[in-house]
Order: structure tokens, then sequence, then C-alpha cells
């Protein structure tokens, strides 16, 4: 393994793009310390941020940003979500459709499209979080020109980090927009290491409950790889064919059909789809948005079932929208080729739409199972838990397509992986 590693240190392009992906974080890492000019961000965590899980969700996911009300406080979920109604808007608008089906040019059409988009969905969350803030008389000096600063920096800072991600994707080792929540997510594991510590230091709790927390941990890791790598392959034969004087096909091939086909999207979206609504009825006041607040909180019951649903939900929804069956059959068909024993055309349309109608409901409920059990240890061990579900997922999901990416380089000069 060791030698490997040096074998990837040695490879000077290779190099290259870990070193620029390590400087990306750095800067990463910088830009979340930097605060907003004109806002009081010690008395906004301690009066605001603090008990609103919608705020929570956000700067666990960048990095602690949004408690330090730096100018990356709105981290990288305007993008996803933006990615998201694009997503949406390819299966509702035909143009989007096409450009879709029409390769490299097509998807920078929609890249483009998803840019712009993400630039209004952060400049309008920054009005609202700077209205929002205002109320709790966090700004130093609410004037109209502090309010347009702090909006103008939350949104450049959302704009330059889905930049760095393009960069981190062109320049470093791939999946750039990944690799920064995966920061994010990764700069609060010491803190959570602390708070564990600090609260066996005091006699709070056990080291052997930490321990067996520890082996469940892991055990769930082991499960999310399990989930990520597993798939379903459908053979697919190809028939021969001569064109001029030369012959093609003949050749065998398969569809590789993954159990979790929409990844951590459903986790992400049912996240901030139920704490939105949480923290609106916080900040209400009412005796009645109070209940309700109390409870969509997490780890509370009608909170882990909605989450749960939520999941199953988007996961059918995500994977009905990445997986067509029709399209799939009938570009088979179109090459020539089939699913041994069954008919070209709708049959075998209906036979994929059976499997992956299968698939999705054991990986639907599998990351449901995944996000939830964090929630259900922390409350059952009563210790605060370093990664909650979500984090996991991603963090595990980002370190295996990134250990590709490097199996890939490594593989293309020397034909040796970085896993044996």
């Amino acid at each position: 393994m060791l030698e490997t590693v040096r074998t990837a240190l040695r490879i000077t392009e290779l190099r290259k793009r870990l070193l620029f992906t390590l400087l990306m974080f750095v800067i990463f890492r910088i830009g979340s310390h930097i605060p907003v000019p004109g806002v009081d961000a010690e008395r906004l965590v301690s009066e605001m941020l603090e008990g609103a899980p919608i705020f929570e969700f956000m700067g666990f996911l960048g990095g602690g940003a949004l408690n330090n009300f730096a100018v990356f406080a709105l981290g990288i979920m305007p993008y996803i979500n933006a990615s998201i109604i694009m997503n949406l808007l390819t299966v509702v608008i035909p143009k989007f459709k096409e450009w879709s089906e029409e390769g490299p040019e097509g998807r920078k059409k929609l890249a483009q499209f998803t840019r712009y988009g993400t630039v209004v969905i952060a400049f309008f969350q920054a009005i609202g979080m700077t209205f929002m803030i205002n109320q709790f008389g966090v700004i130093e000096t609410p004037t109209i020109g502090t309010f347009l600063i702090i909006v103008i920096s939350l949104t450049a800072g959302t704009a330059f980090l889905m930049w760095m991600g393009e960069l981190i994707t062109e320049r470093g080792i791939g999946n750039g927009i990944s690799l920064i929540i995966f920061a994010g997510i990764i700069a609060g594991f010491p803190y959570g290491i602390g708070q564990v510590y600090t609260q066996v230091q005091g006699g709070e709790l056990a080291i052997g409950v930490v321990a067996l927390a520890a082996v469940l941990l892991l055990l769930l890791i082991l499960g999310i790889i399990g989930l990520d790598q597993g798939q379903r392959r459908i053979r697919v034969q190809y028939s021969k064919r001569v064109v001029g004087r030369k012959m093609y096909g003949g050749q065998s091939t398969h569809i590789p059909m993954k159990v979790n086909q929409a990844g951590v999207i459903p986790v992400i979206f049912a996240s901030v789809l139920l704490m939105f609504p949480a923290t609106i009825a916080e900040f209400v006041g009412h005796p009645v948005a109070d209940s309700i607040a109390v409870y969509l909180s997490p780890g509370n019951a009608l909170y882990l079932l909605m989450y749960v649903i939520l999941i199953i939900l988007f996961a059918f929804f995500y994977t009905a929208i990445q997986f067509d069956p029709n399209s799939i059959a009938t570009n088979i068909k179109k090459y020539g080729g089939f699913i041994p024993g069954l008919r070209p055309g709708k049959p075998t349309a209906q036979y994929l739409s059976r499997v992956i109608t299968r698939l999705t409901t054991v990986g639907a409920f599998a990351l449901a199972f995944i996000a939830v059990f964090p929630m259900l240890l922390e409350r059952a061990m009563d210790m605060p838990m370093v990664f909650h579900g979500t984090g996991l997922i991603i963090v595990v999901g980002v370190t295996l397509e990134t250990m590709k990416q490097i199996e890939g380089h490594l593989l293309t000069r020397s034909y040796r992986g970085f896993m044996k």
C-alpha cells in the first residue's frame, strides 16, 4: 500500500493534481474563518444559530463557516439546490432534455444554467438571511449599504466555492463539489472527538460505551460501502453484423444497475425539506409553532418517521429521473443487442423496470436505515455522534470515488491500481 502511494506521488501529473486539491482545501478552510463585515458573529451564534435545525445542517456541511458567519456561510447548498432543480427541469422542459442527450456540448449548456441558478438562489438566500439576522440586532450598523455588503459577500462566497469545485474537477482529482462538502464535514471531526473525550474525562461517558459506538459505526461504514458498490449486472449480447467488408458486434457486455442509484441526494433533500419548516416555526414564536418545532426536531419520533418516508420517496423519484428503462431498451435494440431470453423493445424495458424497482426498494430502505441509525444510537447511548448518517454516507461515498479516480490515473500510466 505504501509503495503504491509512493508510486502515485512519483507521477508528476498526479502529484500536481493531489497538491492542487490540497491547496483548494486550505483556501476553503481559510475562507471559512473570514467573517462577513458588519456582523457580530459571536452574538449571532448565541442568539440565533444555536438550536435552529436548518442552520445546524448548513453549518455541518460547511465546516463551521456559518458559525463564524464567514464569507462561505451559505456553503455549497445553493449549488446543490440548483442542480436538483435542473434535474427536475430536464424531465419537464423538452429543450433541456434534448441538451442532456447531446453529449458534452449539451451538458456544458446545462452546467451554465446551473451556475446561473446557483448565483440567483444564493442571492435570495443571502437577502433572506440578512433580514433574518437583523431581527436579532447582530448587524452593527443596519443601513442599506451594510445590507448590500453582507448580501454580496455571501453570494460571492458561494460563487467562489462553486468555481473552486469546478477547478478541482478540472485540475485536481475530480468530483470538486463533493470534495468541498467532504472537506467541510471532515473539518468538524476534531471537534466531535474533543466532545467525546471531554465527556469520558469528566466521567459522563464510560469508555466501554464509546468502544461499542465505534464498533457499530465501523459496521455501518462497511454497510455504506456495500450499498455504494452493490450492483446488479444485466448481460447484453450483440449480434454480428456486416458493414461493407468489416464485421461488427458479436461481443457480450453488461448493464451495471446500482442498488443505490440516487446516491446521497435523497438524504440531503429530505433533511433540508424537514428542517426548513421546523426552523420557520422556531422564528414565528407562537405556541402552536413552538409545538411544531419540537415535533420536527431531529431525534423526535415524528421527525424520524417523516425522515424515513421522505428518503424512500426521493430515492424512487431521483432514480426514475436518472434511469430510463425505455431509453436503454431502445438503444440496445438500435445497436442490434438483446438480453438473453428476452425480446428487444418493450419486453426488455419492462424487465429493466422491474429489476430497477426491486433494487431501488432495497437501496432506499437501506439508505433510510443508515441515515437514521446514528440518531437512534446517539439517543440510546446519550453521547454526541462524531458523524451523523448524512455525513457518513457523503464521506464514505466521496472517499471511494476519489480512490477510483486515483486508481484510474495509476492504471493509465503503470497498469497498477491503487488498491490490490
